[in-house]
């Protein structure tokens, strides 16, 4: 069975922990957002994809959920001591797939072929793609004015009120649109609903493509919030609730069933009201076994 996945950062990561221990990896596809890609200490950075990589690899440093486990910080604490502390502390063997990622680029290379390129030389037999080969320029409308979403995030520790989110819209990579179309069925993973997943269904013909599939969605809102992150600000912000519910009346649209955790099953009528299907399950992922039962749950909906 082909499986797509819609993949931003953390969330989404830790499901394909468990799904690539019950599925035939080379059946996976993730198309990964990159509305947060930019430049930092003079590498391009595409954080989403590379914890997604790092993941298929297992080579993902599980307590920060970005960067490679046991990797070393030589250049970062050079930089530090040098006066010049950096922005994103980057370890130095990410540092290294950075930089090649930055050469290719000026060099003419689009980001979907050195994407392909660095995953075939780590060994990963899953496809892995961007969402686009077109940067997207994002910013946090809040009370402190419009903020570059990693001043938001980190600068300011999301502390500021979020009044707006905005990104622009870009073209889909090569494969993206194809991709859904040819799986069997598409899952999106529990990533921050506005900032990771709905940039890749805004994409011209994502949506188009998804209403043709049978999508399952698992909520990263566990009772009244977002599990991590700044998502729950970003909900209330565009108008909708911080929950479950909010995140079912986002995917209405393209979204067959949704999958929650065990925490709201009162609120599961109301999401079946609002999507159609419901599942229930244990969605915080702390052990392989949570996260495998999880991934089971998401594959056995195709078959109902």
């Amino acid at each position: 069975m082909k499986i797509t996945v819609l993949s931003g950062g953390t969330g989404t990561p830790k499901l394909l922990q468990g799904l690539k221990e019950i599925v035939d990896v080379e059946d996976l596809s993730i198309i990964v957002n990159t509305v947060e890609n930019n430049y930092f200490s003079g590498v391009y950075i595409s954080g989403d994809i590379d914890v997604v990589m790092y993941t298929l690899i297992d080579m993902i440093d599980e307590e920060f959920w970005y960067g490679i486990k046991g990797d070393t910080y030589v250049t970062s604490e050079t930089l530090k001591k040098l006066g010049c502390p950096e922005k994103l502390r980057i370890g130095d063997k990410d540092r290294a797939i950075m930089i090649q990622k930055t050469k290719l680029l000026k060099e003419g290379y689009k980001l979907s072929e050195i994407v392909d390129l660095q995953r075939k030389k780590l060994g990963i037999k899953s496809k892995v793609m961007p969402m686009s080969d077109i940067d997207s320029d994002i910013y946090i409308d809040t009370d402190i004015g419009n903020l570059d979403f990693h001043d938001f995030l980190i600068d300011k520790q999301c502390k500021p009120q979020v009044n707006d989110v905005v990104y622009s819209i870009v073209p889909p990579a090569p494969e993206v649109i194809d991709t859904i179309k040819n799986s069997d069925m598409v899952i999106i993973g529990p990533s921050n609903p506005i900032t990771s997943i709905m940039p890749i269904v805004s994409i011209e013909g994502v949506k188009d493509a998804l209403k043709n599939k049978f999508v399952v969605a698992i909520s990263p809102m566990v009772g009244e919030g977002a599990v991590s992150g700044p998502a729950s600000k970003f909900m209330n912000a565009l108008g909708y609730e911080a929950s479950c519910i909010g995140v079912a009346k986002l995917y209405s649209d393209f979204v067959d069933k949704l999958i929650i955790d065990s925490q709201d099953e009162n609120l599961s009528e109301d999401v079946k009201n609002i999507i159609g299907d419901v599942g229930i399950c244990n969605t915080m992922m702390k052990s392989l076994d949570i996260k495998k039962n999880l991934a089971k749950m998401v594959l056995d909906s195709y078959n109902l």
